[in-house]
């Protein structure tokens, strides 16, 4: 019995893919959140704010882009607290997934002059997911490497997550700037502009299928055991 206790509690050994799931589904979370900026900047204050003064109109873009920073605490909050309760892996698919969602979704969108103030509306709340599910992925990414990662290799390994912020800023970057230095500026702005916010659903289905194959934590896996030979262990965790 005392063997048995002894392995069930070993820590494994740490697995390369679990850093690769961190970044990887870092870079792509940034990736999404990043061009908001950039579209607020070059798109957004002239499709979805076209009545405004043009100044107005970047003020109130740009509006929208800090809720996504208002946003990002009440994510980290909520799916810190559900990864204490119903596993790392699970949140880390989660807010991939929403922000995925949020993002082609904004690639989607129909411009004020095709459904009028809604369209702004929606991009708000559009906005808010992405800023919820960024707070979250950052609490995951970080703490799942930590619960993996060996004692003298947790400071280096939590932050590798750091990695694909800047990686995912810079894509975002990039593909804005490639976009708009092959077509013209009337073809940017009426449909090429969409681009790529869409090529975050290919981004977004890869970094799903490498998190699923993610396991539980070591430290998580303890808890339910825990849990599970507890007096209270007939209600499952909420």
């Amino acid at each position: 019995m005392t063997q048995t206790g002894s392995s069930a509690t070993r820590r494994p050994v740490f697995q390369p893919k679990v850093a690769l799931a961190a970044v990887f589904g870092t870079t792509v979370e940034w990736y999404d959140f990043a061009l908001y900026g950039t579209a607020a900047a070059l798109v957004f204050n002239k499709v979805y704010f076209p009545d405004s003064d043009p100044l107005v109109g970047t003020v109130l873009a740009y509006g929208t882009f800090a809720i996504g920073f208002l946003a990002r605490p009440l994510g980290g909050a909520y799916f810190g607290e559900r990864g204490d309760t119903q596993g790392r892996k699970g949140v880390l698919v989660a807010t991939l997934l929403m922000m995925g969602l949020a993002t082609t979704a904004i690639g989607l969108l129909p411009t004020h002059a095709q459904i009028g103030v809604a369209a702004p509306v929606l991009l708000t709340l559009l906005r808010f997911v992405q800023g919820f599910a960024a707070g979250g992925e950052k609490t995951g990414a970080l703490i799942i490497l930590f619960e993996n990662a060996p004692p003298k290799w947790r400071g280096l390994l939590t932050s590798l997550p750091a990695i694909g912020t800047g990686t995912g800023t810079l894509l975002s970057t990039g593909a804005f700037a490639l976009t708009t230095g092959l077509l013209s500026e009337d073809a940017f702005l009426d449909w090429g502009w969409r681009i790529p916010f869409l090529l975050s659903a290919g981004l977004t289905f890869f970094g799903l299928w490498v998190r699923r194959s993610l396991p539980e934590t070591a430290e998580f896996q303890q808890v339910q055991q825990v849990q599970g030979a507890g007096p209270a262990a007939a209600t499952p965790p909420r």
